[in-house]
């Protein structure tokens, strides 16, 4: 490979003088961006890293070497794809050094995965993300209505989809009456006139359902309905919506986010509008079996109405009927009420034999009598009961007397106790000098023992 010469203000150092390690990197750093200013590089990518700063960091390297990589914000900001560790790629950019480390670098302005289109990875890229969002969900989808009054296209006004979708609804169905909200369908402000078209005919309600669609192409024609924001238009849209974008072969975001999938604009069309020669087929079939069921029911009802007038009898009959019922239900009436009275007089003279029998008075007159016999016995009884229980407690009152101390003091003897008023009773337990105390009869007395003599049952058990 030949190397241009350097520049006029790039000359080697004479042997007689040396230059400082930063004016040989700074003249290497500019000897490299000249000659490499644009530069093709492809690798697999490691080592990648993305620090809060925006700017990416990696190593590009094949099986023999490798060579350190920076892209600036302001660079993969316009990628539609994020890469990742060990992904083959094909990179731009211009070779340079990072003066303060001495480090050869290159700096990257583009990159694209190697073997595989941008556009193809953005679309994986993009489809990855949504999916896991859940916007293709089938539980998401808005049923379609059988038949609406009003179609709202999005798609070019020179287009032949508007044309399509205008023939096939004239023909299957006239009455269906189709809004056309022009937009541009491919170039760089597409996506944002198909979002801002969806959110106008939500917003104004202009039809009950949406077409968004334009004819085929290839990835890039179509991709104005893989951008993201025409897929979160689709996704909120409150109408339903239907994505008929390119061919049957051609599977675009779009699709996968609406509500239906149409693999063409006419397909779309068909699917909207009933068949008209159908409708009136099938409305002649359902007039022709209500014909048979009415005449079916009419039939019956004139059936039914002859029986019962075959069971209908005159009114006059009826009334005879009814006055014999009546005469009869008095007679067993007047006989059941004769039955009755007879009982109860029998009833009412069996009571006054009882009560003549009973007489009550006499029978108060036995109750007083007892009730005063008892009264008199129980105050006799608790007389003789009060009798007893005094004599008991005088009885116990004597008896509790006699063995009292307190008695026992009031013939001259006393109770000596200590200080924490445990009573002596022993004089074994008391030793010359104790301070004791006396309980008389009445009154307490303080006493110093002078001494002690031992009981003659102390000595012998000593």
């Amino acid at each position: 490979m030949h190397y241009p010469d350097p520049p006029h203000s790039i000359q080697a150092p004479m042997a007689n003088k040396a230059i400082s390690v930063s004016e040989l990197n700074r003249q290497v750093k500019r000897l490299l961006e000249i000659s490499y200013a644009q530069t093709w590089v492809q690798g697999e990518i490691s080592s990648f890293s993305r620090p809060a700063s925006g700017h990416w960091y990696f190593t590009l390297k094949d099986d023999r070497s490798q060579i350190r990589c920076a892209m600036f914000r302001g660079f993969n900001q316009r990628l539609k794809f994020l890469p990742k560790e060990g992904d083959e790629l094909i990179v731009r950019g211009k070779v340079s050094l990072y003066e303060g480390r001495g480090d050869y670098q290159l700096i990257v302005e583009n990159l694209e995965p190697a073997g595989l289109g941008q556009l193809q990875a953005a679309f994986d890229a993009l489809k990855l993300k949504l999916s896991s969002e859940g916007l293709f969900d089938e539980q998401n989808k808005k049923p379609l209505p059988r038949i609406p009054k009003k179609i709202a296209v999005i798609t070019s006004r020179t287009g032949a989809v508007i044309h399509d979708i205008i023939s096939v609804t004239s023909r299957r169905f006239p009455a269906t009456e189709i809004v056309l909200l022009p937009v541009t369908v491919q170039g760089e402000y597409a996506a944002q006139e198909i979002a801002h078209a969806i959110k106008i005919a939500n917003k104004q309600h202009v039809a009950d359902v949406i077409i968004v669609g334009r004819g085929g192409g290839s990835l890039e024609d179509l991709w104005a309905f893989n951008e993201e924001v025409v897929a979160r238009a689709i996704f909120k849209s409150e109408l339903p919506v239907i994505s008929a974008v390119g061919h049957e072969v051609d599977v675009s975001i779009a699709d996968m986010v609406a509500d239906y999938r149409a693999p063409t604009p006419s397909a779309a069309a068909e699917r909207l509008t009933p068949d008209v020669f159908e409708l009136t087929q099938k409305l002649d079939d359902l007039q022709h079996r209500l014909g048979n069921f009415w005449s079916q029911r009419i039939h019956r009802d004139k059936e039914r109405l002859h029986q019962l007038q075959a069971r209908l009898k005159h009114p006059r009959q009826h009334l005879q009927e009814r006055s014999r019922q009546t005469l009869e239900l008095f007679s067993r009436l007047d006989a059941a009420m004769q039955r009755h009275i007879k009982d109860f007089q029998q009833t009412l003279k069996h009571c006054e034999t009882r009560l003549r029998t009973q007489r009550p008075k006499k029978l108060i007159e036995a109750k007083t009598q007892m009730c005063y016999q008892l009264w008199q016995t129980l105050n006799a009884l608790q007389a003789q009961q009060l009798s007893v229980s005094k004599n008991r407690l005088a009885l116990a009152a004597q008896t509790l007397n006699t063995v009292s101390p307190l008695a026992t003091m009031d013939r001259g003897y006393s109770i000596l106790t200590y200080s924490d008023q445990r009573i002596v009773r022993d004089s074994s337990e008391l030793a010359k000098g104790d301070e004791v105390t006396a309980r008389l009869s009445k009154g307490y007395a303080s006493l110093t023992v002078k001494s002690v003599t031992k009981s003659p049952n102390t000595h012998k058990n000593n």
